[in-house]
């Protein structure tokens, strides 16, 4: 699934200055809908519906969600239904994604915020017997071992730092169940204190693989929070675009640029290092953005 026509080299003269070899894995460019890591997250759930004969994918996200927009339309392709619950009061205007999960064929039901944080997957498996339940962004033990597919290429090893994004976590345990030892797998938390996610992503964690000890996770560089925005990120993404043609998102991969722009300047990276960052995705949320606030459109 990864060629190297995905593998973009970037460079410049602060990196020439740190002695860094730095590559963009561009899973963004790998379907324009199931967007980036969500192909991989998703690919073991779908399987296992269709062997277990269910006829519904459930599932639950937030009104922006990449997740719930990937899953209405990889079960649609699978033909299975689908069903989103979605985190909030029902708005009176739908956001591009709640109108793209409609497009597709998934039905929406709307939840407040207490009893979207407290789900029960007994009671969906109860209320839907004949569907596989997906958890929020994939998260579990079969979006893990899809996860892990994504350095499942000839040039993987040869990365010493591997960046990417989190939200759920679930990527992240791919990417070190699928590591060298000797790799540093490196995740930037979208939430702030988001410190649970340790725990969680430890758990998906294969049990040879927990002894490599190769992962770090940064809390630090949310600048506000989940889906936080302000003219530091832009100027980040914009710049970053302007640079080398990439569009990044601004709830993961615009924050992971960020990120990856002060620990450099930190002097985090040894010198002579190859690091590849990975871009997980994500650009339609750019659509409900203001005109202006960024100098591409996605």
């Amino acid at each position: 699934m990864i060629n190297s026509e995905l593998i973009q080299k970037i460079s410049n003269e602060h990196f020439k200055k740190k002695g860094l070899e730095v590559s963009i894995l561009r899973l963004d460019k790998l379907h324009p809908i199931i967007s980036g890591n969500k192909l991989f997250k998703l690919k073991y759930h779908l399987r296992e519906a269709i062997e277990n004969g269910k006829k519904r994918i459930v599932t639950m996200g937030g009104p922006y969600s990449n997740h719930l927009v990937a899953t209405a339309f990889a079960a649609k392709q699978a033909g299975l239904g689908s069903t989103g619950f979605i985190r909030g009061q029902k708005p009176l205007n739908f956001s591009h994604t709640l109108n793209d999960c409609v497009h597709h064929g998934m039905e929406l039901t709307f939840v407040d915020r207490d009893q979207f944080n407290q789900f029960i997957p007994a009671e969906f498996e109860e209320k839907f017997p004949d569907a596989q339940f997906i958890p929020h962004g994939g998260y579990g033990h079969l979006g893990a071992k899809g996860s892990a597919e994504i350095l499942q290429f000839d040039e993987a090893k040869r990365y010493d730092y591997i960046l990417a994004a989190c939200g759920t976590g679930t990527m992240g345990a791919g990417l070190v169940n699928a590591s060298d030892v000797n790799q540093k797998i490196i995740l930037v938390s979208a939430l702030k204190n988001n410190f649970s996610i340790s725990q969680e992503i430890e758990t998906l964690i294969d049990e040879k693989s927990k002894t490599k000890n190769n992962l770090s996770i940064h809390f630090d560089f949310h600048l506000g929070g989940y889906a936080k925005k302000n003219d530091v990120l832009f100027e980040t993404m914009n710049q970053f675009h302007l640079e080398y043609g990439i569009e990044t998102d601004f709830v993961y991969t615009g924050k992971l640029i960020y990120a990856f722009n002060q620990m450099r300047e930190q002097g985090y990276f040894q010198k002579n290092s190859n690091v590849l960052i990975i871009h997980s995705g994500g650009l339609q949320g750019n659509r409900s953005l203001q005109n202006g606030e960024l100098h591409f459109k996605t």
